[in-house]
Parts: structure tokens; sequence; C-alpha cells
């Protein structure tokens, strides 16, 4: 690999040149490449057999290669390489942003100002990526166009089926309600596909993103899908899992979410009426069917995480909220 990296112009000598992991939830594996010409990120897929459409690094480099140019802000893309000889896997490398990574969304330590305007940067940085045209771009055929939420419904609901675990009672009438309340309309936009805050790189000092990471799951799909995902966070108790449901948002100075949706509303010209409830409802159940399948995982004994028992437990009080969701739908479209 040192080598390679001197061959693209981006060492001085292989002498100088070190590499640490990164730490972090990224299932494919990271690294930060220090040389005497600056510092850079390796991302690589794992090792071993993978699924055909996992851990597709080609193009988490092909979309941010894409946006470089627009008002997303994305790391610098150097170089990427497809021989496995080199490191066992393909691997690309990007510019490290020297930037701060958020973990906890109740932001400790932060002024009230500073977390309200850390989180109103967040959404203006999700809005601007669900306004680029992806033709435009040369990301017409990243994905596929329609019926996106249609399509995740399904996929979910065939790997609970697939489960040897008995699925809690509310998973099943979901997938039985969430195929007949699917939104008439059809919009196709980039999405990002796991936004959240620990997956964006802030400005040192400056309420900044520097960079949006984690483009794994991106494609081509609904941009209200995508941004529901992002705002579960207000529907999930912080005693559950990585919520702010509970939190006293005003003295903390977090937008509650009718407030957090406006702001998007107003700067991407979306409506998220009627559907709003709906999409909540989809997220709280797709997170609850991966949950679920970590819990497979663990019965199984294949679970890389030590509290994969305890993070499979989660699925059923998700889906709860998930069905709460959709029964508010469900009333107020009646």
């Amino acid at each position: 690999m040192a080598g390679w990296i001197l061959q693209q112009g981006l060492a001085g000598s292989a002498s100088a040149i070190t590499v640490q992991p990164l730490s972090g939830g990224q299932s494919n594996p990271t690294f930060r490449v220090s040389t005497d010409r600056g510092e850079y990120v390796l991302r690589k897929q794992p090792p071993g057999p993978l699924l055909a459409s996992a851990h597709a690094i080609d193009r988490e480099y092909r979309v941010m290669a894409a946006l470089a140019d627009t008002p997303v802000p994305v790391p610098r893309m150097l170089a990427w390489c497809d021989d496995a000889s080199l490191i066992g896997t393909p691997f690309y490398l990007m510019a490290f942003l020297a930037g701060r990574v958020l973990a906890d969304q109740s932001l400790p330590g932060a002024q009230p100002a500073e977390r309200a305007a850390l989180y109103g940067e967040m959404n203006r940085v999700l809005a601007a990526l669900h306004a680029v045209e992806p033709a435009a771009v040369g990301l017409g055929d990243y994905g596929r166009s329609g019926n996106y939420v249609a399509r995740q419904v399904a996929r979910w609901s065939r790997q609970c089926e697939a489960s040897t675990l008995a699925l809690p009672p509310t998973m099943r009438r979901l997938m039985d309600w969430l195929p007949q309340h699917l939104p008439a309309h059809d919009t196709t936009t980039l999405v990002h596909g796991d936004y959240r805050l620990d997956n964006l790189v802030f400005h040192a000092r400056e309420p900044r993103v520097l960079g949006v990471l984690d483009w794994e799951l991106s494609t081509l799909g609904d941009p209200l899908a995508d941004f529901s995902y992002h705002c579960m966070s207000w529907r999930i108790p912080a005693s559950l899992w990585r919520g702010i449901a509970g939190l006293d948002l005003r003295a903390l100075g977090i937008p509650d979410e009718a407030s957090y949706v406006r702001q998007y509303e107003e700067t991407s010209g979306r409506a998220t009426a009627p559907h709003w409830e709906f999409y909540m409802a989809y997220n709280l159940f797709r997170m609850a069917a991966i949950l679920h399948g970590i819990a497979q995982r663990a019965a199984d004994g294949t679970a890389a995480a030590a509290d994969a028992v305890e993070t499979g437990r989660k699925a059923a009080p998700l889906a709860e909220l998930a069905w709460d969701c959709a029964m508010r739908h469900q009333a107020a479209t009646r």
C-alpha cells in the first residue's frame, strides 16, 4: 500500500507513512493515514465473503466525488484502487477532515445557542442534498426511481419473515399495515440513507458541517423517507436508544420536532403533510427490523458486538412507537 500511496504523489517517502485505525460504527474498516505531505483517510471493504449489495465502497467514492462541486459538503476524494492484492480488498483515499464528530444528540457541554445552530446546520445540509439533481452530477443511474418506500417495506418484511426468532406481534401488524398506506406521491432524489449527527464532521469552532460521511446506504430514493429517518430521534426516548424524546429541548436550545420539520419544509420546498406520521411509522419499523436482525445474529452466535442481545431487545419497543405513529396517521387521514 505504501508504494501505491507514493505513486499517487501523496507522500514524500515510504518511511513517512503511518496507518492507524479510526474508531466508529462503520461497517467498512476505516484508517487514518499520516504522511509527510498531509493526513488522509483510507476506507476499505471488510475481508471475507460479502453480500452482492453490501459494503459497496465504490458507490461511496462515486457519490462523494460527484458531490464535490455542489452545496453538499463532502471530503475530497483523492484516489480509488480496485486492486485487492494490495491490502486484501478494494479501497479509496480521501482527505482527512480536522473537526468535531458529535455522537450525543443532546450535545453536552454546548450552550443553547450553539445547539440551535448545530441543529439548524444539520437540517440545512440534508435539504441541500435533496436539492441536487442526480443526472446533473452524473448520478442519474445511481439507483432505481420510484416505489422506494414500497420496496424498502417489502425488503425488511422479507427479512423479518425469514427470522427464526418470534416476531413481536406489533411487527406483524406493521408489515400488514404499511403496504396499505403508502403515500401516493413518488418523488426521487439522492438520499443518504443514514443521515445522523455522528455521520457529520463539524468545524472545530463553528456550527458548520465540513463533510458528510458514511454514504454506504446512499441511493436514489424518497427525500421524505430520508428526512424522517433523521427525525426519529424526536420520537425515541433517550432512555431507550439514541433519542432525545423526553429531554427538555427548550432549555437545551434544541428545536422541537415541529420547528425542525418546518425549517426543512421552508428550505426544501417539500411539504411533509399529510404523510409525516406514516413516514415515522415506516422508519421506526425499519429500525425495529434491523434490531430484530441483530437479535437473530445474537441467537445464532454470529453477532460481532458484545451488546447485541441488549440491542436486539429494543426492537419491540421501537415497533410499539411505530404503531403509535401508524394510528396517528390513520386518525389524521380519515
